[in-house]
């Protein structure tokens, strides 16, 4: 089982890569923030960077973090029903969207059940589905 090892290995190097990039472009966005967003304070771009959680920015990240049933989740359980198995890395291809994103998305529909994680695969549920269709108030 070399092989399988060595895959593991590559996926999650290529996953940090991917976080590496996004932590560059997330503090590209925080001093922007600070540049164009703040009245008054327009030296932001060295501040930004010295500080990493704070400020005017923490108030709208609950909200991202909250968002339930976008389009990307959505999208992602299609994909899951159309392909049953497929990986995140494959969603990402198909969605045009960035692994590290699906990672997040996919987290979140396991935890509500409306798709199943095999491995490295996502699959529908198989006794969920009913039950989302039976609860959900839908047919008004």
């Amino acid at each position: 089982m070399p092989g399988k090892t060595d895959d593991i290995k590559r996926l999650v190097e290529e996953r940090l890569a991917e976080l590496d990039q996004e932590r560059k472009q997330l503090l590209k966005a925080l001093a922007a923030f600070d540049d164009g967003g703040s009245s008054g304070r327009g030296r932001g771009s060295s501040s930004a960077k010295r500080r990493t959680g704070g400020g005017s920015a923490a108030p709208s990240r609950p909200g991202r973090r909250r968002r339930k049933g976008g389009t990307r989740a959505e999208h992602a359980e299609k994909a899951v029903e159309g392909h049953p198995g497929i990986t995140a890395s494959q969603i990402a291809e198909e969605l045009k969207i960035k692994p590290n994103y699906v990672y997040r998305v996919m987290a979140d529909l396991v935890k509500e059940g409306r798709i199943e994680k095999k491995g490295t695969g996502y699959y529908p549920p198989e006794s969920g589905a009913e039950e989302a269709s039976d609860s959900s108030p839908s047919e008004d």
